[in-house]
């Protein structure tokens, strides 16, 4: 399916890692010029190396979104490299497990701090392109926002924000023709998963446990399967949904446990 996504510029922070990677590979083969933000600037070059490598265009930005500025300096370089945005996803973050009786309230807000207010920042600062261009908008959250996970506080109070941020999203922008979607992973095998998976006492048993649970097919949902429904919301085949929350888990959270 062409999904006409051509010459279409796609700005994607944590776009070079996990998820984001996946999510720039399929942007990059439907033609379209993935933005990429990653503040690891040795991975985020390694990658675009090897996206250009296969003759996938891109753009690099090695920066931090921590602050609204280094988000309005993301946009900025964005525009004056490729002079539009089209599309933009919404993705840098990690699960810090900061829980109610592990964490303190000043890590916490530390966490929300990293985990939600680049969101905002980043949205509010692409929004005149993404007006200009009746563009789409993909915010990447977490099951952990509807299911709970335990010693996780902030970053599923994050996550549960973005959801939220989704639909008032939608609304609001309503008027400019701007799409606004979310797209809920539950298990999916990324480095960040690996490193905490490797922290069990007996990983290959514990990663056992969590894929029986999984209904469809018994196994982890893989990144590209998360990144084809993003680049399906990026495009106008995906013309009349927005404000959606769209999981995509292999019936992880909504199939009844008793299929187990």
């Amino acid at each position: 399916m062409d999904l006409q996504l051509k010459d279409k510029v796609v700005l994607i922070t944590g776009g070079a890692q996990g998820i984001g990677a996946a999510i720039s590979e399929a942007c990059a083969a439907e033609g379209a010029v993935p933005a990429i933000v990653d503040r690891d600037r040795e991975a985020a070059q390694g990658f675009a190396e090897r996206l250009r490598a296969a003759g996938r265009r891109c753009e690099l930005l090695a920066m931090e979104l921590l602050e609204p500025k280094g988000c309005k300096q993301a946009v900025e370089e964005t525009l004056r490299r490729c002079g539009r945005i089209d599309a933009l996803v919404n993705n840098a973050g990690a699960n810090d497990k900061v829980g109610l009786e592990s964490g303190t309230p000043q890590e916490f807000m530390e966490s929300i701090h990293r985990n939600l207010w680049h969101y905002y920042s980043m949205t509010h600062y692409a929004l005149p392109a993404l007006k200009a261009a009746h563009g789409a908008i993909v915010n990447i959250s977490s099951k952990t926002a509807v299911t709970g996970q335990g010693g996780t506080s902030a970053y599923a109070a994050a996550k549960g924000a973005q959801l939220a941020l989704t639909r008032e999203w939608a609304v609001e922008l309503l008027p400019y023709g701007i799409r606004v979607n979310a797209v809920v992973p539950a298990e999916v095998m990324t480095p960040l998963y690996k490193r905490w998976i490797a922290t069990f006492p007996n990983p290959e048993e514990k990663l056992r446990a969590i894929t029986a649970k999984i209904p469809l097919g018994k196994r982890m949902t893989e990144a590209a399967e998360i990144a084809n429904m993003v680049v399906f919301l990026l495009s106008d085949k995906s013309g009349h949904t927005t404000g959606q929350h769209l999981f995509v888990d292999g019936g992880y959270v909504h199939l009844d446990r008793a299929l187990e």
